[in-house]
C-alpha cells in the first residue's frame, strides 16, 4: 500500500520526495497552474469558504475529507491506486506480460498523446465554466460546480506527474502548453471541439456533466485498463471523482424535469415559460445538442490510431476484463454506420478497427439508463412527453456523419429540410435568451431558484439548509 503524505507542499502517494528532481520540478510548474486558476478558474467567491471534499486517501473507504476550504487553498494532490500484485496485461499482443512500470520507447509518443488529450480537457471544463457561480440556483449547487471544478483540477495534475515522471522535457513542455491552450480561444484552443464550447448556463451545465463527464468516464475506464501501469492507477482513482460529476449532471436535469412537471400541474399548462420555468421541448432540444457533442469525442467510427493503442496494449475497451472473448481480436469483425447516396447503411469491419464505436456504443447505453429515470417521472406525473436520445448521426461533426444532415430519429434530409426543422431540434437565440433569464444567482441556505427543484438529500449528511458556501 502506497504511504499518503498528506501534509507535503504537493499531497501525494508517490514518494515525491524520494525524487528530488522530480519534486523541484513540480513544485516548479505549481505557481504556473495557481496562476492559471486564479485567473481563468472561478470567477467569483474565490475567498469564499466552501465546503469541499478533499482526497486523503485512496482506500476503499474514508478516502475523501470535508470541510469549509477556500478554493485557492485547496489541497490537489497526486494520487495513484494501490497497485496490484502480478498484474498481467489483459489484452492485446502482449496479453498475459507483467504490466510496465517504465514507458517502453517504441510506445513513448503514442502515450505521450493520450496523456495530452485527457489532461487538455480537465482545465478546459473549468474554464467553460468559470462564469457559472454568478448564477447559482442554490448554496447546494454552487458548492457542486465548485467540488467539479477543484476536482478537474486534480485530474489535471494527475496527467502533469505522468508527465512530468516519465516524459522528462518532452513532458514538462507538453504540462505547460496545458496551461497556454485556452478554451474557445480563437489562436490557441483546446484539443478537442467540445472544450472549445460555452457552459453559458445552469441548464448547460447539468447536460454537460451528465454527458461530458460520462464520455470522460468512458475514456478514463480505458486508460485504465493500460499495460502502462502508472496511468492505469491513476485513471482508477480518477474515476472515484469522476462519479460525483455525473452524479451532478443526472439529478441536476432530474430536478428540472421535476420543477418543470410541478409547473406544469400547477398552472394546467404545457408552457411553463411565463411561470419561471423551462419546457420539455427545451430540455430535448439542449440534450439533442451536448449529447450530439458528446459523440464526436469518441472519434471516428473506424481508427488505426485506436486499433494500434489496443493491440499494443495503451488503451483498451471500457471493462476489457469482463468481455466474453480473446481480447485480442485479431479476427473479429462487426458492423458501423456509413452513409451510402440517400440512406444510411452498415458496413462489415474489425474489430480492431472500430474501437471508437464499440467505446460510443457502451456510453449510449449508459446514457439512456438516465433517460429510463428522468422519463419515469414524466410516467409518474401522466406527462405526455418523453425524453428521446438523437440518432447518432444527428448534428455530428466527427466521422462518417460529418457533413451530413441527419434528422433526430435517424433521417437523412437535404439543407433545405434541416434549415426548417432546426430550430425545433437545437436550441435557438430565443430559448437560450430565456435560460439565461432565468439565472438569478440564489445565495441564501435552502431556497432554490424558481426553475429547479430541491435535491433529495444534502451533501455528506448534511442537511439542504446548511451554508455549503459562507459568502
Amino acid at each position: 500500500m502506497a504511504i499518503v503524505d498528506i501534509n507535503a507542499k504537493i499531497p501525494n502517494n508517490v514518494d515525491l520526495v524520494g525524487d528530488r528532481r522530480l519534486q523541484r520540478a513540480l513544485e516548479q510548474w505549481q505557481p504556473k497552474f495557481v496562476r492559471w486558476w486564479e485567473e481563468l478558474g472561478p470567477s467569483v467567491f474565490a475567498r469564499s469558504p466552501v465546503y469541499l471534499r478533499t482526497a486523503v486517501d485512496v482506500g476503499a473507504q474514508g478516502w475523501a475529507h470535508f470541510d469549509h476550504v477556500e478554493m485557492p487553498d485547496y489541497r490537489w494532490g497526486i494520487f495513484l491506486s494501490d497497485p496490484e500484485a502480478d498484474r498481467r496485461i489483459a489484452f492485446g499482443d502482449q496479453q498475459g506480460a507483467p504490466v510496465w512500470q517504465e514507458v517502453p520507447g517504441e510506445y513513448r509518443s503514442d502515450l505521450r498523446r493520450l496523456l495530452v488529450v485527457q489532461g487538455d480537457t480537465e482545465p478546459a471544463s473549468v474554464e467553460q465554466q468559470r462564469h457559472l457561480g454568478r448564477t447559482a440556483p442554490s448554496q447546494y449547487d454552487l458548492r457542486n460546480l465548485f467540488q467539479v471544478n477543484v476536482e478537474e483540477g486534480r485530474h489535471l495534475w494527475a496527467m502533469v506527474y505522468l508527465l512530468h515522471r516519465y516524459f522528462g522535457r518532452d513532458g514538462r513542455d507538453e504540462a505547460d502548453a496545458m496551461l497556454d491552450r485556452h478554451s474557445g480561444d480563437p489562436d490557441n484552443p483546446r484539443i478537442l471541439g467540445a472544450f472549445n464550447e460555452e457552459t453559458p448556463d445552469w441548464l448547460s451545465f447539468f447536460m454537460f456533466t451528465y454527458f461530458t463527464d460520462r464520455d470522460g468516464k468512458y475514456q478514463l475506464a480505458s486508460l485504465r485498463e493500460s499495460a502502462f501501469d502508472p496511468l492505469s492507477r491513476t485513471c482508477d482513482f480518477m474515476l472515484k471523482e469522476e462519479a460525483h460529476h455525473m452524479f451532478v449532471g443526472a439529478t441536476g436535469v432530474g430536478r428540472v424535469l421535476a420543477r418543470t412537471v410541478q409547473l406544469m400541474r400547477d398552472h394546467d399548462t404545457d408552457d411553463v415559460h411565463p411561470h419561471g420555468g423551462i419546457n420539455l421541448a427545451v430540455l430535448q432540444k439542449y440534450l439533442n445538442f451536448h449529447y450530439s457533442l458528446s459523440l464526436d469525442l469518441f472519434g471516428a467510427e473506424t481508427s488505426t490510431n485506436a486499433a494500434n493503442y489496443f493491440a499494443a496494449g495503451l488503451k483498451g475497451r471500457f471493462q476489457e476484463e469482463r468481455r466474453n472473448d480473446d481480447h485480442q481480436l485479431s479476427s473479429a469483425t462487426r458492423t458501423v454506420p456509413e452513409v451510402v447516396g440517400n440512406a444510411i447503411a452498415e458496413r462489415e469491419v474489425s474489430q480492431l478497427a472500430a474501437l471508437n464505436e464499440t467505446l460510443r456504443d457502451d456510453y449510449r447505453e449508459d446514457c439512456r439508463k438516465g433517460l429510463d429515470r428522468w422519463n419515469r417521472t414524466l410516467r409518474d406525473h401522466s406527462v405526455g412527453f418523453e425524453l428521446v436520445l438523437p440518432h447518432g448521426g444527428f448534428n455530428r461533426h466527427v466521422g462518417t456523419f460529418k457533413g451530413h444532415r441527419v434528422s433526430p430519429d435517424g433521417r437523412l434530409v437535404d439543407e433545405a429540410t434541416w434549415r426548417a426543422a432546426e430550430a425545433t431540434w437545437l436550441p435557438t437565440e430565443q430559448d437560450r435568451a430565456h435560460v439565461q433569464a432565468l439565472m438569478i444567482g440564489v445565495t441564501e441556505a435552502g431556497r432554490m431558484a424558481s426553475w429547479v427543484a430541491p435535491p433529495a438529500q444534502g451533501i455528506h449528511s448534511q442537511p439542504l439548509e446548511f451554508d455549503y458556501v459562507r459568502y
